[in-house]
């Protein structure tokens, strides 16, 4: 076959990468549009200015200095070891047939943002060294198989969760469901932006990325620049605006890399307000948690847009301030805090342990909105995020007092509750992905533009 006709049989991925790089450009020139934006005369009549409630609001950020960060470029003896720890997690718990990883040790259920971590933890591990490339590919290649062949909710897009094993539609007990739950506008986020890290790390798997968008109608759950999410209410279909504060602006980020338009999603000026902690500005969102509890703000979405996006001039404040807010907490009472959403070893299961949240600092709430502040996590994975990505003397502190709780045979678990010192000894995909995007960022930086 010649030259030509390859070309032209591989126009369409062609297209997909080009287009890639531009959004990938994009978003790498987002920092620039926010400060034309703030900076343009009000005798452009172009650009209109922001409201002075926004501005007031922002401006309560003005006297945060950004932590340079501590990319080093080059993993320590320490670093490589730690990142076969976590590893070690993924190879006891991924799936022989369908490719797909358990949320949790040995619980064959996921979800889309769980998949997503783990294609960051694969690209990741390679990026360390402690995979070959070719295992990587092939690793990532039959999970998107898979990806491309599960039913869709209502043939529209992923189902909130999925059986492992079998790759079926679950609820959150991992109990079949014939039509599924609906669909969550974030977590398929999270995974369209781990899409474009497999098609910028691989790009032989382009066609398969390319295959696995294509069935899925990414529209549906875009409404005038917003996220929505789909949920059953009484056997109808719901469209709900769906994201608040950091998570929303994470996720616009990952979606405007596929040339989505974004723009309500990823501005903040109408959602801000900020809450003092610590004596520290923090972001908080002015809208409910599930239209009943105030908002609450967790180090996830900025330590992840930081590892995986590179931060722009507003989010580098807001994650600056959020982890200076949990470092004075340290210096006040004494007490290692590293707090974001983590999974327990006892039921409920799952909290978030926020900065601020439930109209209080450092509430510690259940998915429903109850407070929980006995379940307080120093958590691993946002200890070893924030140590790569500010590498300050208290993140240091962090490290050595979690270090010893990595397993070689089980990988790392979500950290030490706070009131007694004891392990939270659950084992999950999102805890030991972190780790291990901590430990490429390190060396690597940003893992979007992050190169072999």
């Amino acid at each position: 076959m010649s030259f030509r006709d390859n070309l032209i049989k591989a126009r369409s991925h062609l297209v997909f990468l080009a287009a890639l790089g531009c959004g990938l450009f994009f978003v790498m020139k987002l920092e620039k549009i926010e400060n034309t934006l703030t900076n343009a005369s009000t005798e452009t009549a172009v650009v209109q200015p922001a409201p002075m409630e926004a501005k007031s609001t922002m401006a309560a950020f003005d006297a945060i200095t950004p932590l340079p960060l501590a990319i080093v470029g080059q993993s320590s003896d320490d670093d490589i070891a730690f990142g076969r720890i976590a590893w070690q997690y993924f190879v006891n718990n991924t799936d022989e047939t369908t490719g797909l990883v358990n949320s949790a040790d040995k619980y064959p259920s996921t979800t889309m943002w769980e998949t997503g971590s783990y294609f960051v933890a694969v690209i990741s591990a390679d990026l360390l060294g402690l995979i070959e490339p070719d295992k990587a590919k092939a690793r990532i290649g039959q999970t998107l198989q898979t990806l491309a062949t599960i039913r869709l909710f209502d043939d529209i897009l992923p189902n909130k969760a999925y059986n492992v094993q079998t790759g079926a539609l679950v609820d959150y007990g991992n109990n079949p469901v014939e039509r599924g739950l609906g669909w969550s506008a974030l977590d398929i986020a999270r995974m369209v932006g781990a899409l474009a890290q497999v098609a910028q790390h691989y790009p032989d798997l382009a066609p398969q990325v390319t295959s696995v968008l294509e069935k899925w109608s990414l529209g549906q759950m875009i409404e005038d620049g917003q996220l929505v999410g789909g949920n059953i209410a009484d056997g109808k279909l719901r469209r709900d605006q769906e994201g608040r504060l950091g998570y929303e602006q994470y996720a616009a980020k990952a979606m405007m890399l596929f040339g989505f338009d974004m723009y309500r999603a990823y501005r903040t000026e109408e959602k801000l307000m900020v809450k003092e902690v610590e004596g520290i500005p923090i972001p908080v969102d002015n809208r409910l948690h599930r239209n009943t509890t105030p908002a609450f703000t967790v180090s996830e979405p900025y330590v992840f847009d930081g590892l995986e996006f590179g931060f722009d001039s507003r989010s580098i404040l807001f994650a600056t301030a959020i982890y200076k807010a949990q470092e004075a907490r340290f210096r006040t009472t004494g007490v290692l805090t590293a707090v974001s959403e983590s999974h327990l070893d006892e039921a409920p299961y799952f909290v978030y342990s926020s900065i601020w949240g439930g109209g209080a600092p450092w509430a510690v709430m259940t998915f429903k909105g109850e407070r929980l502040d006995s379940k307080r996590t120093t958590t691993t994975k946002t200890a070893f995020a924030w140590d790569a990505l500010f590498g300050t003397e208290y993140t240091h502190e962090l490290i050595t007092a979690l270090k010893h709780l990595g397993d070689p045979e089980r990988g790392w678990p979500e950290g030490i509750y706070e009131i007694d010192g004891t392990p939270n000894s659950s084992f999950t995909t999102n805890t030991n992905a972190v780790v291990l995007a901590s430990l490429a960022f390190k060396a690597h930086g940003p893992l979007i533009r992050a190169e072999h």
